[in-house]
């Protein structure tokens, strides 16, 4: 019934949405229908650059080393022959040259290869003499240190030249690699972020059915209706193809970072759906179908938009980041968030009483069962505050604890399972070819090269080699400069020497010298699987070597991004954070006017991402591409229980209840649907264990202990915090707002 509480604003607007609700539900499915194809042509951003901020440094000495050196996007392929040489002899044997040729002859053949710059042993050992220096020049990168494997570097076409997408042109490599004889690995920078990107759209594709469907079991078993059970999962999949389509209408793309896109708006969804549920059913045993819903949304709406608009505000705030991916997730996040509250007030009403359906929503099982837990917990925080107060301060600051231990994970090879090809085949290459990270130190050189400088650059690469160790991590697997190629034929004028060895080895020196630009490189290898610490001090000994020598000098490559995406990614994460938590809180004390409940609603919603965070140190889970941003994640969707939780005190101590007893209803009411809510997302969150993608498994296990932290949070926090701000007298309030927490004595607390 309404109360005079009730807004007439909001009456008129529920009558309205009932009274025409048919043709609502029928614009919602026209929409829908005009979306579905914009919708179905949402592509994925495939680039690393993509991720970095455009002004960043690293990025920028890349694009200046591509423009510079013609860039070193290589897919390498690799096998072992145990055959490859003649017995003790640096030549190699008939056989072995006929199958390398033979391969290196398919892979011309392959679009968007240059075939005139695939580099290969046999090309490498053509001269007659020499050959056992050339040998070990090109130990660990064409022959390994076993004289059994060989590798052929194919350089690609620059993005966007080639007669077919890249994606084809890795699986025509692929295909003539498995069919070699033995078979060979495929390996390379450009080929591993391809295959994360193809493992996040493809997994994210698939999953997300598998998931709806693991989602659909659970609220089936929980209320045992057909109808209630699609509900969720129609508002869901109408907000994603809005959001989606409009993304394509204004030119968006999506991006590692917005790959959670589904699962968010699935979360925030079904909670919203779930309130609903349980405040219809609670009607339906006295109402008719329309008058109980027309209560339901009575009751909810505002709390609903309160909720819509915190999770949007919070979703906002990481668009103040430099990064590109992170803005778009933000604006994506956003719109979907606001999408949500369109489509469950065009479809629910319609699709809730289409038909007349008299069905109330089924009890769940064990739902009396619950609900006394719930009762039972509502008296554990009331008679023992300092007990479970100090439980929970306990808790926090074990996992406080665990913020120290967090590591980043830049071993790229970690994204996926052990048992797929790319880590099969980066095996092979950490083993036995010196590792598969590829980068450079360039610096600047004269427009002529004299015997001065290049004495420099000769000293520079001995000490270099000081870190080259191929048996240890974290140091340097190989270093291969120019003045390496023109000491081999050291007797010879350096113009001599220069042309010959570019004849002996095509590409060797213009890609390490290019006199136009003034710039010199030393090409460097490293282990990819290795731990963070060890790949940054790395890479921190030669910038500052290089630094020392060749003022001006830089560190870049592919291997060098990679180990820094997590840092540029959390590299405004903290800024965003709290702009997010400053910005919620504003909302709940515009939507409670009360700046006290504002900022205690903040410490439940800080608890799961405390929870999280320090979860992932003590366990030893890394932080990666997937779980840079999960504080921000967390932190839009736990509050908006905490806003449903309050809405739900504060309606019943204005209908009269004691702080207990609206506590006790409250837990049994809106904590009911809570827990139900959880139960569905963890289990339909489980689905992404099973992704090839690792990091998709760790976002579904974090979010998950993220939703259980905002449960407890927000049934054994938000209760214990509500006693420092609202006593056990009772107010009515005529306020068009959301009602007001009341004193001890009845009056408002800090009205806005």
């Amino acid at each position: 019934m309404m109360t005079a509480s009730t807004p007439p604003w909001l009456v008129r607007l529920t009558d309205l949405l009932l009274d025409y609700r048919r043709w609502w539900l029928a614009l919602a499915i026209l929409l829908t229908v005009a979306a579905w194809f914009p919708a179905s042509r949402l592509q994925f951003e495939q680039s690393i650059e993509s991720l970095y901020a455009k002004e960043n440094q690293r990025l920028a000495a890349w694009r200046e080393s591509k423009q510079t050196f013609g860039g070193d996007e290589f897919v390498v392929v690799a096998y072992t022959d145990p055959e490859l040489f003649d017995p003790d002899s640096d030549r190699l044997s008939d056989a072995a040259r006929d199958r390398i040729e033979a391969l290196v002859e398919q892979l011309q053949q392959v679009k968007g290869l240059q075939s005139d710059s695939i580099q290969y042993l046999s090309v490498a050992l053509q001269a007659p003499i020499g050959r056992s220096i050339i040998r070990k020049l090109m130990e660990g990168v064409l022959v390994g240190t076993d004289s059994q494997t060989t590798a052929i570097f194919c350089r690609l076409e620059p993005e966007g030249t080639a007669e077919i997408p890249r994606a084809r042109t890795y699986q025509l490599v692929r295909e003539i690699a498995d069919a070699h004889n033995p078979p060979a690995a495929v390996v390379g920078e450009p080929v591993q972020v391809h295959d994360m990107f193809r493992y996040v759209e493809e997994d994210g594709a698939t999953l997300g059915w598998a998931s709806a469907i693991l989602l659909m079991t659970v609220i089936f078993v929980l209320f045992r209706s057909i109808r209630w059970m699609l509900l969720p999962l129609i508002v869901v999949q109408v907000t994603l193809i809005w959001t989606k389509a409009i993304l394509v209408l204004s030119g968006m793309q999506l991006s590692m970072v917005s790959s959670m896109l589904n699962s968010l708006v699935t979360i925030i969804g079904i909670a919203t759906v779930m309130h609903i549920t349980l405040r219809y059913r609670e009607y339906r045993f006295s109402k008719t179908p329309v008058e109980a819903l027309r209560q339901t949304m009575l009751d909810l709406s505002i709390p609903i938009f309160w909720t819509i608009a915190t999770t949007a505000l919070g979703f906002s705030a990481v668009m103040i980041s430099n990064i590109a991916p992170v803005v778009s997730f933000g604006i994506m996040m956003t719109l979907a968030t606001l999408l949500v509250l369109v489509t469950c007030a065009l479809v629910l009403p319609g699709a809730i009483l289409l038909g007349g359906s008299e069905k109330v929503p089924g009890r769940a099982p064990a739902e009396d069962s619950v609900t006394k837990v719930l009762g039972g917990l509502t008296k554990s925080v009331e008679s023992r505050p300092v007990l479970v107060g100090g439980a929970m301060s306990l808790l926090t600051i074990f996992c406080a604890a665990g913020l120290f231990r967090l590591q980043v994970e830049t071993d790229f090879s970690k994204n996926f399972r052990s048992s797929s090809p790319i880590v099969k085949s980066l095996n092979l290459f950490e083993e036995r070819l010196g590792g598969a990270g590829t980068w450079e130190v360039n610096f600047p050189a004269p427009p002529e090269l004299d015997s001065a400088f290049l004495a420099q650059v000769s000293e520079f690469t001995a000490q270099l080699r000081q870190l080259e160790d191929p048996q240890s991590p974290g140091r340097l697997t190989k270093v291969i400069s120019l003045t390496d190629g023109l000491d081999l034929i050291g007797f010879l004028p350096l113009s001599w020497r220069i042309s010959a060895l570019e004849r002996m080895q095509p590409d060797f020196v213009t890609g390490l010298y290019n006199p136009e630009q003034g710039r010199m490189r030393i090409m460097l290898r490293a282990r990819e699987r290795q731990p963070s610490a060890s790949k940054l001090e790395l890479i921190a000994s030669v910038e500052q070597l290089a630094e020392q020598r060749f003022p001006g000098a830089r560190c870049t490559g592919l291997f060098v991004l990679l180990t820094y995406l997590i840092e540029s990614l959390m590299g405004d994460q903290l800024t965003s954070f709290v702009v997010a938590a400053l910005a919620i809180m504003v909302c709940v004390w515009i939507a409670f006017r009360s700046l006290p409940l504002a900022l205690i609603i903040l410490v439940p919603n800080l608890f799961p991402i405390v929870l999280v965070i320090g979860t992932m140190g003590w366990i030893g889970l890394p932080i990666n591409i997937a779980t840079a941003m999960i504080a921000s994640v967390s932190m839009g969707l736990t509050v908006d229980s905490s806003i449903h939780y309050v809405s739900g005190y504060t309606e019943a101590r204005r209908r009269g209840l004691s702080f207990s007893q609206a506590l006790r209803e409250t837990h049994q009411g809106v904590g009911l649907a809570l827990v139900f809510a959880n139960v569905a997302l963890v289990a339909g969150f489980s689905v992404l264990a099973l992704s090839h993608f690792i990091p998709l498994v760790y976002f579904g296990i974090l979010v998950s202990v993220a939703m259980i932290g905002g449960l407890l949070g927000n049934l054994i926090l938000l209760p214990l915090l509500l006693r420092l701000v609202a006593g056990g007298h009772t107010v009515a309030t005529n306020s068009e707002a959301m009602p007001q927490v009341v004193g001890e004595n009845g009056e408002e607390v800090a009205q806005a």
